[in-house]
Parts: C-alpha cells; sequence; structure tokens
C-alpha cells in the first residue's frame, strides 16, 4: 500500500467518516495504475489497443496505459477525444436530445462539451463557456477537432451570464473547478495544491455558480452538478445548500449502466469502479414556473455577393453544404437556431466557420473540413497524414488544381489547395505538430 504521508495532512481522515470500512480498500487502489479512457467519433470504430466499453459512456472504450492514440495523426483528425473513464458520466447523465438548448457552465477543456454534442447529433444549441481565455482557446480547437456543427464557444463568468439568459436551458451542465482529490492517483503531483482549507474555499465557489445555472434553466429542466473530488463539503454539502435555497429544484435519481444505484446523488469511487474519482448530482427543476421572456437576437448577416461566392464554393466541393447565414469576426458562418443574446459577451466560435472572402475569393475555413463530408477528397497513407500535419507540402498529380481534403483513412485532415503537382497546405499553423 502507498504509505499514508504522501497524502495531503488530514485528507485520509476527512474520508474516514465517508467510507467507514471500506477506507482500506479505497487506499489500496492507490498502488494500482490509474484508468485511461477514449471516446470515439460516432460511427467510428474502437482502436486496435481498446480494453472493452466503457458501460455508462456511448462509443467510449478503456485504453491501456501504454497507448499512443494521442500521438497519431487519427487524433488531431477528430477520430476520438481522450477522456478519462469516470468523467464521462456527468454528461452521459445529462443526456441532451437532438434539438435541446444545453449549455455547458465550465466547459475547457471540451471533454464533456464534446461528448454533449455528440448526443445532439448537430442538431439543438450549445453553448460552450470558459471564463479563462486561455482555457476558452483549448476548448474552441477541441470542438473544432471534433467537427461540432451547432456549438457556440464563449468565454463569461457565469454571474455575467445568468442575468441575461433566465430561463433559457433545457439542460445545463455544472463540472465545477474543485479541490481534484478524485486526480490524486492520476496525477500525484496535484497532491501539493490541496490543503485543508481547501474545501470550503471551493464550496462557495461552487455554490456561486450553481446559483447561476439555476437562473438560467428553463422550467422543468434538468440541472446535472460534478466534480473530481471526493469530500463532502464539494459535494453532497453544495448540492444540499443549492436545494435549501431552491424548493423548485428535486434530487432525481441517476440511472447508468455500470455504476451503482443512487438517490440523485452518486459517488464514483476508484476502488469500486474502473476509473478515477468523481462526484455527479442530477436536479430537476419544476415546469410549474413562468417561460422564459428574452429579446430575439439578430446576428449580422454577410453581403449578397459575399453569401453567393461562399454558397457556390461549398456546393462545389461539400456534399449536401452547409449554408452561410451569419458573419462572425469577418468569416461567414453557419450559426445554430435560436440563440439567446450575445452583444457584449467574448464569443470565439460561432457554430460552424465556414470560410472568409479575400478579395473576390472565398478560402475555406479547416473548421468546415474536419466537420463536413467532401466532394474532393485525397486518401493518404499516415507518413503523409503526419508530414501535412506538421505543415508541410504533398505531392499530387499535375492535373489537380484547386481546393481538396486530404483523408487518412476516411479522416478528414483538413484542407491543401493543389497546383502544379504540389498539394499547398492549408492546415492551421497553430495546430501544425
Amino acid at each position: 500500500m502507498m504509505e499514508q504521508n504522501t497524502f495531503p495532512a488530514g485528507w485520509i481522515e476527512q474520508l474516514r467518516p465517508l467510507l467507514g470500512d471500506r477506507l482500506p480498500d479505497f487506499l489500496r487502489s492507490y498502488d494500482q495504475p490509474p484508468v485511461r479512457g477514449i471516446r470515439m467519433r460516432p460511427g467510428l470504430p474502437p482502436p486496435p489497443d481498446a480494453q472493452g466499453p466503457i458501460p455508462w459512456a456511448d462509443n467510449a472504450y478503456y485504453l491501456p496505459l501504454s497507448s499512443d492514440a494521442g500521438a497519431v495523426p487519427a487524433h488531431d483528425a477528430g477520430a476520438y477525444y481522450l477522456q478519462e473513464p469516470s468523467a464521462m458520466a456527468a454528461a452521459a447523465a445529462l443526456r441532451p436530445a437532438p434539438g435541446d438548448r444545453v449549455l455547458d457552465l465550465c466547459a475547457a477543456p471540451g471533454g464533456k462539451s464534446t461528448q454533449l454534442a455528440a448526443m445532439m447529433g448537430g442538431r439543438g444549441l450549445l453553448i460552450c463557456n470558459e471564463p479563462v481565455p486561455a482555457r476558452a482557446q483549448i476548448l474552441s480547437r477541441n470542438i473544432e477537432r471534433m467537427g461540432v456543427t451547432n456549438a457556440v464557444v464563449i468565454s463569461a463568468y457565469p454571474e455575467d451570464l445568468s442575468p441575461r439568459w433566465p430561463g433559457f436551458f433545457h439542460k445545463i451542465l455544472v463540472d465545477a473547478p474543485c479541490s481534484g482529490e478524485g486526480m490524486f492517483r492520476r496525477h500525484p503531483e496535484t497532491r501539493q495544491e490541496w490543503s485543508a482549507a481547501s474545501p470550503a474555499g471551493c464550496a462557495q465557489r461552487q455554490g456561486q455558480i450553481l446559483r447561476c445555472a439555476a437562473r438560467m434553466l428553463a422550467p422543468g429542466g434538468t440541472l446535472v452538478y460534478s466534480t473530481c473530488t471526493f469530500n463532502p463539503t464539494e459535494n453532497e454539502g453544495v448540492v444540499q445548500a443549492f436545494l435549501y435555497e431552491h424548493p423548485d429544484f428535486s434530487l432525481t435519481p441517476i440511472a447508468l449502466p455500470g455504476l451503482p444505484e443512487n438517490d440523485g446523488m452518486l459517488h464514483l469511487w476508484p476502488h469500486e469502479i474502473q476509473g478515477e474519482g468523481h462526484f455527479v448530482a442530477q436536479l430537476q427543476r419544476r415546469d410549474d414556473a413562468a417561460p422564459p421572456k428574452l429579446s430575439p437576437y439578430h446576428l449580422p448577416r454577410p453581403g449578397k455577393a459575399e453569401e453567393t461566392q461562399a454558397a457556390d464554393f461549398l456546393r462545389e466541393h461539400l456534399i449536401d453544404p452547409p449554408r452561410p447565414n451569419a458573419l462572425f469576426a469577418g468569416r461567414l458562418a453557419q450559426a445554430p437556431e435560436d440563440l439567446p443574446p450575445l452583444d457584449k459577451i467574448r464569443v470565439l466560435r460561432l457554430g460552424l466557420q465556414l470560410g472568409e472572402m479575400k478579395g473576390k475569393v472565398f478560402i475555406p475555413d479547416h473548421a468546415v473540413a474536419m466537420a463536413w463530408p467532401s466532394r474532393r477528397t485525397l486518401p493518404v497513407t499516415a507518413d503523409q497524414a503526419r508530414a501535412y500535419q506538421q505543415g508541410e507540402v504533398l505531392a499530387v498529380q499535375d492535373a489537380l488544381r484547386g481546393f481538396y481534403v486530404p483523408t487518412l483513412d476516411g479522416l478528414a485532415l483538413g484542407w491543401g489547395k493543389a497546383s502544379g503537382g504540389q498539394l499547398k497546405n492549408h492546415y492551421p499553423k497553430g495546430l501544425r505538430r
């Protein structure tokens, strides 16, 4: 067994009332290696080194620690998202339907957002928020990499959003910042950051975020609160205080395959399941509240000439192409319908970014190659895919002209422009390895 003094002082004593005679089993789990998981893009098979399905999540599998799945071209092509298995339980519990309006309030780096998006199948509205700008950039890149078409990525504090979007969302996920005790096996270095005062400080902020989320939830809507920590201060304590303040909310049981029965609050312990530590609570709002009243929000539209040029390009290059309906940061986009007001909010990504005009020429965006089936593809080898993702030029037939999408085993890698026997590289410089 790992020596107890390798854990933060006071941490084990905090857990003793929760675990009782199960505490030795819990501590022995830290002699075992951490658990890895992979969640495939819908329709794609698991990788050859997958070790069986994760019961509570769709298209999800266990991976060996030795897997190199994060370093091969398929990863950057959006074939899958590497995600710790227990972390998949929160989005699985929320389970949005296509057409829902969904908010992931603390979304970076994007694992849960992309999981929610897969359940929605490109229909409805998914708003992914991350207050820290640098983390929001990572979130936006993962939304793009996984080919999500109906997401709006923003960077704002919950207290700035809740007065503007009252009662708007059918489902909200709050994966709250926490003391991170559940990651002590996977990331031992995080133990140094924990102190006996950590849970109380986190719980105060978690309660504030939950109150903001409650204001934005529609009557009859579902709110899932999750942390990657064990202590009751940040888990049961936060939920119980929230319910005391919000009598129009109640706990509803979480029914997920492979996870224990519960009353709406679920602990995932590393000695009881194949995964790290997590906590998930599911709350329902009564449906007798007044419906929301929001002013309609009108996005800037592209000019007629720009719209025509973009539509012509997309029709030639894509199958059943998306239609530009918005202009965002100089780019044409297909924005989701039924948007809440976005003015004075920092928006990093607005639905599916299609491209931009450079003079009278339309240049397609990387995002649309990652999300939409192309008519003009160029199959490449794994070595060519690596070279392309490093920004290199590829050799092609002399007769080829114009934009093509290089593909690896059917996976789109991005855009390239063929001319003079070369495929000039349009892979974004910020993504190159």
